[in-house]
C-alpha cells in the first residue's frame, strides 16, 4: 500500500512511496504528530540521482523488519534536498558538527521542535566495517529519547547555539582591490594538479567556477600559467570518462584523479556551468575541441533533459537495471558487432577499449591520446579517423538508445534552470546558434509563465504543478539568466523581468543587519536557524549570484542602490576568498567585475541585418567577462516589439543613434563613450584596448 509520499511530485519522494516505512513529507501534519505523540523525528534527506540513497532504500527502507522499527519509534519524514535546500543546509550543518563529515543519504534525528540531536549519512542494514547497523542505531536512539531526555536537551542546545556561525562573516570597511585576486590565485596554483588537471586528489570534481576565475585572471594579463592550468584541466576532462563521449554532457565527478571512472549521474547545474566554461575557453583560444564540447553538452540537454513546455529537467541517475554505469559501458565484442572488425578496431583503440576493461570488466569510453597522435601511430589520416569516429559515435549512440535508460529526475528547479538559461543564451549568441537562443527564449517564457505567481517565484515544477516558495538562489539565478537573454536578444521584457525579480529578492532576502542575503525569505517557515550559505560548492551560492546580478543591474539601470547592495557582501568575504578560493570562486568572479571597469557596449541597428550581425559577433565572439551589452533593434519587427520604449529605462541607450543610417556600436566605461563605430574591425580595436 502506498504511503503519504504518493501525493508528492518529486521523483525522489515518489521512489519511496511504496516503502513499508510510514513516510511523511515535511510539513505540518508530520511535525504535529511528533509533538502530539512526543515521538522523535527520523529525517531522511537525499536526491534521485544519489547512488547510496538507492542502496539504503533497498537495504533498509524496503525491509519490513527495519521499517517496523522506524514506524513504531519515530515519525519518519523524507525530504528531497533539491526541493528543500534550506532543510538540507540546516541539518547537514548539524550532521557535520556531530560526525565531522556529511553526505547523502543523510539521516538526522530531531526532537518534535525540529532540533537535531543525532545523525549520520548512510547506515548499513547490519554492523559492517566499524559502521553500526541501522537497526542498532534506531534502537539506541529511541531508547535514549525515552530514558535520557536531559542529555538530548543538552546536545540540542549546544548544536543550535553553534549552528549558523560558519556563515557569520565580520563586516569590513577595507577597500576591495585586485590584491584579493592575486592572493586567491597563488593559493589555487599551489593546490593544482599539474599532471592531471583540476585541484586536489581523488575523488575529483570539475569545479567549473574555479577555472572561470583563472580565465579572468589570465585575461587581465596577470599570469600566463593561469590559462595553462585551465587548458590542462579542460583537455583531461574532455578526453576522460567523466565526459560522455557518445552522448555529450558531463557526469557528476571522477572517482579517481585521472578523470577516467565517473560517478555516472548527470546533473543539470554541472552541465550548465561547464558549457559556459568551455565556451569561454573557446572564445579565448579558438580551439575547436572546446567548441565541440560546448555544443555536444547543450545538444545533450536539448535531446534528453528538456520538457516540451520549455523547462529543463534536473538529473539523470547513475544506475540502470540496478547497476551503476551499465547504460554507458561497452565491450570490444559489442563495438565490433556494430562497426565491423576494421573500423570497430580503430574506434575501440581510439577510445581505450580493451578485453580486460577499465570498469568492472567493461569499458568506459575515453581518449588516451590526442587524435593527431593516434592517427599517426595507426598509419591513417586524421580525416579518415574523424570519419570513423563520427560514424561510430552515431551508430553506438543509436544502439545505446535501445538500452534501459537510467531514471531521469524530471522535476524543474528554478535556480538550475536559471543557470542553464544563461548557458543557452550565451552560447546561442556567441556561436550563432538560433536553436540555442530559441531554447533559451522558451525556457524564459516557461519560467515566467509557469513558475511565477503573484510576483513570487516558485521553486519546483513537475507535470503541470508548480509549488514551494523560491529561495535566494532561485531569484538570483533566474534573474541572471534573464539578463543574459536580454543581452542576446535585446528583448526588453527579459530585462524588465530581471529587474522585478531583483527587487523582490531584495524585499524578501536582504538583511541590513548582516549586510547581505539570507537563503530563505521573510515569508518562508522558520527553522531552528535561518540558513545563509556563503560558500560556492558544486554550484554557486545564492548570495554570490545575487551580488553579481545586482552589480550588473546597476550598470544596466543606473540604480546605485543595486551597486551598494551588490558590493557590500564582498567586503565581509575577502578573507574567505583568499584563504579558501576553491569555495569562493564565483565570489572571485563577482569581485573581479566590481574592481574592474566593465565595458558598457550599446549596439543600435536592425537585428537581422548582416552589418548588425557583424558587430554582435565581434562583441560576443571574444572573451569579455566584464561587459554589459544593451541594444535596440531598429527594424520594424523591433519597433513592433516595443524596442524604442526600452531606451528610457536604460541610461546606456539614451541619445544613442545609428551613425549615417548604419548599424552602430558604442563602447563606454562609466557611461563615458569612445567614438561610435560602424565597422567591426574598429569595434574590435576598441574592445581590445
Amino acid at each position: 500500500m502506498p504511503n503519504r509520499l504518493s501525493n508528492e511530485t518529486s521523483p525522489y519522494l515518489l521512489q519511496h512511496a511504496h516503502n513499508p516505512v510510514d513516510w511523511y513529507p515535511w510539513g505540518a501534519e508530520a511535525l504535529g504528530r511528533s509533538k502530539g505523540e512526543d515521538k522523535p523525528i527520523l529525517l531522511s534527506i537525499g536526491y534521485s540521482a544519489c547512488h547510496w540513497c538507492h542502496v539504503m532504500e533497498r537495504e533498509s527502507f524496503e525491509d519490513d523488519a527495519i521499517a517496523a522499527l522506524m514506524n513504531d519509534n519515530f515519525v519518519n519524514i523524507k525530504v528531497d534536498r533539491e526541493e528543500r535546500p534550506d532543510l538540507d543546509a540546516v541539518y547537514m550543518e548539524a550532521v557535520q558538527m556531530l560526525t565531522g563529515s556529511g553526505g547523502w543519504p543523510m539521516t538526522v534525528f530531531l526532537t518534535p521542535e525540529g532540533k537535531p540531536f543525532y545523525g549520520g549519512t548512510y547506515f548499513p542494514p547490519a554492523d559492517r566495517m566499524n559502521m553500526p547497523g541501522f537497526p542498532r542505531v534506531l534502537q539506541a536512539v529511541s531508547e535514549a529519547y525515552r530514558t535520557n531526555r536531559g542529555e538530548i536537551e543538552r546536545v540540542t542546545q549546544q548544536l543550535t547555539e553553534q549552528m549558523g556561525r560558519a556563515s557569520q562573516m565580520p563586516q569590513s570597511s577595507d577597500p576591495l582591490s585586485v590584491d584579493v585576486l592575486h592572493e586567491a590565485y597563488s593559493r589555487l596554483a599551489a593546490n593544482f594538479d599539474y599532471q592531471n588537471g583540476g585541484f586536489g586528489a581523488a575523488p575529483k570534481f570539475p569545479q567549473p567556477m574555479t577555472p572561470e576565475f583563472l580565465l579572468r585572471y589570465y585575461h587581465h594579463g596577470y599570469n600566463p600559467r593561469a590559462l595553462e592550468m585551465v587548458e590542462l584541466t579542460l583537455e583531461k576532462m574532455a578526453y576522460g570518462g567523466m565526459y560522455d563521449q557518445l552522448g555529450g554532457g558531463f557526469h557528476r565527478y571522477s572517482t579517481d584523479a585521472f578523470w577516467l571512472v565517473p560517478h555516472f549521474e548527470k546533473m543539470l547545474y554541472d552541465n550548465a556551468l561547464l558549457a559556459r566554461l568551455y565556451l569561454h575557453a573557446f572564445q579565448l583560444t579558438g580551439r575547436g575541441l572546446y567548441r565541440r564540447i560546448t555544443e555536444e553538452t547543450l545538444d545533450y540537454v536539448l535531446r534528453e533533459m528538456t520538457d516540451p513546455a520549455g523547462g529543463f529537467y534536473s538529473a539523470q541517475d547513475a544506475d540502470s537495471e540496478g547497476e551503476e554505469g551499465k547504460f554507458f559501458v561497452w565491450t570490444p565484442g559489442q563495438i565490433q558487432a556494430l562497426l565491423g572488425e576494421a573500423e570497430g578496431g580503430i574506434f575501440g583503440r581510439y577510445y581505450g577499449v580493451t578485453d580486460a576493461g577499465n570498469f568492472e570488466g567493461a569499458n568506459i569510453l575515453n581518449v588516451p591520446q590526442e587524435p593527431a597522435t593516434f592517427a599517426r601511430q595507426q598509419g591513417i589520416t586524421p580525416e579518415y579517423l574523424e570519419t570513423v569516429i563520427a560514424q561510430g559515435k552515431a551508430t553506438l549512440l543509436a544502439e545505446r538508445e535501445t538500452r534501459i535508460h537510467p531514471l531521469r529526475d524530471d522535476k524543474v528547479l528554478a535556480s538550475w534552470n536559471g543557470l542553464m538559461l544563461r548557458a543557452f543564451a550565451e552560447v546561442g549568441v556567441s556561436l550563432n546558434r538560433p536553436d540555442y537562443l530559441a531554447a533559451a527564449v522558451a525556457n524564459a517564457e516557461f519560467l515566467m509563465d509557469r513558475m511565477l505567481e503573484n510576483n513570487r517565484l516558485l521553486r519546483t515544477w513537475r507535470e503541470g504543478q508548480a509549488k514551494l516558495p523560491g529561495f535566494l538562489e532561485d531569484y538570483a539565478c533566474v534573474a541572471d539568466g534573464l539578463l543574459a537573454l536580454y543581452e542576446a536578444t535585446f528583448d526588453v521584457r527579459w530585462l524588465n523581468h530581471a529587474v522585478a525579480l531583483a527587487n523582490t529578492m531584495i524585499e524578501l532576502f536582504w538583511d541590513e543587519g548582516i549586510g547581505g542575503f539570507y537563503d530563505t525569505g521573510i515569508e518562508h517557515e522558520s527553522l531552528v536557524t535561518r540558513p545563509r550559505d556563503v560558500f560556492d560548492n558544486a554550484q554557486p551560492c545564492g548570495s554570490s549570484v545575487a551580488s553579481e546580478v545586482l552589480l550588473r543591474l546597476a550598470v544596466f539601470t543606473g540604480n546605485d542602490d543595486y551597486n551598494l547592495k551588490g558590493a557590500r557582501p564582498l567586503r565581509s568575504l575577502s578573507r574567505l576568498m583568499t584563504q579558501a578560493p576553491g569555495g569562493a570562486a564565483y565570489w572571485l568572479g563577482t569581485l573581479d567585475f566590481y574592481v574592474s571597469i566593465p565595458k558598457e557596449i550599446a549596439v543600435i541597428g536592425p537585428r537581422q541585418e548582416p552589418a548588425t550581425g557583424e558587430l554582435l559577433r565581434t562583441v560576443f565572439g571574444r572573451f569579455l567577462p566584464n561587459k554589459v551589452v544593451v541594444g535596440v533593434d531598429t527594424s520594424p519587427a523591433g519597433a513592433a516589439a516595443g524596442a524604442g520604449s526600452a531606451i528610457a529605462g536604460i541610461p546606456l541607450l539614451e541619445g544613442r543613434e545609428m551613425l549615417e543610417s548604419k548599424p552602430t556600436a558604442y563602447v563606454c566605461q562609466h557611461y563615458v563613450c569612445q567614438l561610435p563605430v560602424t565597422d567591426a574591425a574598429a569595434l574590435a580595436q576598441q574592445l581590445e584596448s
